[in-house]
């Protein structure tokens, strides 16, 4: 084994450990494994840097804003009331209608955007029924996924494997060259979640609801005495934020409310604030002379006259900017003018301390504000509202150049009339040029996130490639599996990138087994088209932990739903996928 060969390995195995123990955030790593191939002399700066300009990369960045054209049309919305009319017949009803819309849109549209679209609409039909969440909106996520699976553009996965297999003289798949098999592990994967997944399912209480009402609870008014040592004092240097960390909501001072707090803010004698504060602090801190409880109406009469001023739940999607910091680094009452008064995070509640506590894609967060900071917030796509769903006025003025692009790229690659490359990026430009997106709107819908961690993994498959580690993975899956058919080897490439990626990132796991199963396809000398497709569908189908892909993440907080749930309901589904697709994968692409 040759030196550089052993610290790619190393450098893959470390990649793994980042991935696994979630240090940093998925596109860091990424990124610090690409820096180390190039500082470790595995690859040169050009091979390290070239998953900047690969077309995977290139193809992915124009799909989110053909994507993001679409979405951001109002289009989809159109269907939001109809939706909540069927949805609301029964649970069954529900159920089908949800994961029919999430795996029919994903087909075609970022499959987060999907689920960002449907969680306002799918709790919204839970508060006006008995429907629990928890028992929605994991077959909503486990839809989108299976939907992804279906075209060449439903996954950023299919869309990596499909163009890195090129670089192997692979002919580059088809959009819709997969999808009868796709289909087939659809309908396996509907049947499972009508049939069985509700038995599994947890029975939780509606968890929207439950997250306001505690909120509340601990939502108190304290007033300002004249005998109060702190009065003139800065609102942040009191004992109030410094010694009992309340979180000070807003402050009612001769008639004048006031939400939004500067550094120079001081308390009055006479003041009325209103706070977030735990039963326990607020026994200590009215130990201390010059605050008492508030029973005056005074606060409430002058909300009423005042903008509407409300408590907004939402969640954070995967690539949003929030995720990773904490309330104090973003600044985020001043920049957002908004006020973080509860995080729901990996299934615990927090109401105090909140400004210290790190952000996490898929936290779920109790906002309190003016709807139109909420809005914007939504706009720049850092959270997703919960709380109540407003449909979008359609813009057919954008909607209809929107649609026509977004068909028009689908059939010029259907037909082979250039490749997906070149159709997305002219789709892409399209919706610029004919103004159905402005150039700011163009980079807001691209998850850059997503784009720099394909940048960086892609490494690790060059790497493996350029030092023969592909190659010498494949003969030795061959001298151990080689004894065996065919068929037997594909199902063990699947559950492997099945495990890899309930562990690691789908994308790595794609960058990794690609060139292993093409290496591994030549030494038998046979067709690689059975073991990549495997390596799409298995690296997208991954259901076992919420972790796992972006819309588990984001429906884990809203759903209330504990890891061991996603376990209980994922770990029989993806059994179930895996056998089914070990003989349905071959049968559509022969070896």
């Amino acid at each position: 084994m040759s030196t550089e060969l052993i610290i790619t390995l190393s450098i893959i195995i470390f990649g793994v450990i980042l991935f696994v123990r979630d240090y940093f955030t998925i596109d860091t790593t990424s990124i610090i494994i690409m820096a180390l191939f190039i500082v470790t002399g595995v690859l040169s700066p050009e091979e390290g840097f070239s998953g900047f300009n690969h077309p995977a990369t290139i193809t992915l960045g124009c799909i989110f804003v053909i994507s993001g054209g679409i979405f951001n049309s109002g289009i989809l919305d159109g269907l939001s009331y109809r939706i909540i009319k069927l949805a609301k017949t029964n649970y069954t009803v529900a159920l089908i209608v949800f994961c029919s819309i999430s795996s029919l849109f994903s087909a075609f549209i970022n499959d987060t955007a999907v689920v960002a679209l449907l969680l306002p609409i799918a709790l919204t039909v839970c508060r006006e029924t008995t429907i629990k969440p928890s028992m929605l909106l994991i077959p909503i996520s486990f839809a989108a996924l299976f939907g992804g699976t279906c075209t060449l553009i439903g996954t950023s996965t299919n869309i990596l494997v499909s163009s890195y297999a090129t670089k192997y003289n692979v002919a580059e798949f088809g959009m819709f060259e997969f999808s009868a098999a796709a289909l087939c592990l659809l309908v396996i994967g509907f049947l499972y979640m009508v049939l069985m997944a509700p038995l599994l399912l947890p029975k939780a209480k509606n968890t929207s609801e439950d997250l306001t009402r505690k909120a509340e609870k601990y939502i108190t008014e304290i007033e300002v005495e004249p005998n109060c040592q702190e009065n003139g004092m800065l609102l942040q240097h009191t004992q109030l934020v410094k010694s009992f960390n309340i979180n000070v909501l807003s402050i009612l001072r001769t008639g004048e409310l006031k939400h939004q707090f500067s550094t120079d803010t001081k308390i009055q004698s006479g003041d009325i604030l209103k706070i977030m504060v735990m039963p326990e602090t607020l026994n200590r801190l009215l130990d201390i002379k010059g605050y008492k409880v508030s029973g005056t109406r005074r606060m409430k009469e002058a909300e009423e006259e005042t903008e509407s001023y409300n408590l907004h739940e939402v969640v954070i999607p995967f690539g949003s900017s929030l995720s990773g910091k904490s309330l104090k680094e973003l600044n985020f009452r001043q920049q957002y003018k908004c006020s973080v008064i509860a995080i729901r995070q990996r299934g615990e509640i927090m109401y105090d301390k909140l400004s210290t506590t790190k952000l996490t894609e898929g936290d779920m967060l109790l906002l309190i504000g003016h709807a139109k900071e909420v809005n914007e917030l939504e706009t720049d796509n850092l959270i997703v509202k919960l709380s109540e769903y407003e449909k979008k006025r359609t813009n057919y003025r954008k909607a209809i150049p929107a649609v026509l692009i977004g068909i028009g790229v689908i059939l010029a690659a259907t037909f082979h009339l250039t490749t997906i490359l070149i159709s997305a990026m002219i789709g892409a430009l399209l919706m610029i040029v004919t103004g159905t997106l402005k150039p700011v709107e163009a980079y807001k819908a691209v998850e850059w996130k997503v784009i720099f961690m394909m940048a960086g993994v892609l490494s690790m498959g060059t790497a493996l490639e350029k030092t023969g580690g592909a190659k010498q993975i494949a003969y030795f899956i061959q001298d151990n599996l080689g004894q065996y058919d065919a068929h037997f080897t594909l199902s063990a490439l699947f559950l492997v990138t099945v495990l890899s990626t309930n562990l690691i990132s789908s994308k790595a796991t794609a960058a990794l087994m690609t060139p292993i199963v093409i290496s591994l396809a030549a030494a038998m000398e046979i067709s690689s088209r059975p073991f990549l497709v495997a390596v799409m569908f298995a690296c997208s189908l991954t259901f076992m932990t919420p972790m796992s892909y972006p819309t588990n993440t984001m429906v884990y907080a809203p759903g209330n739903y504990k890891f061991s749930d996603f376990l209980k309901v994922g770990t029989p589904l993806n059994i179930v996928i895996w056998l089914a697709a070990s003989f349905i994968i071959p049968y559509f692409f022969p070896f």
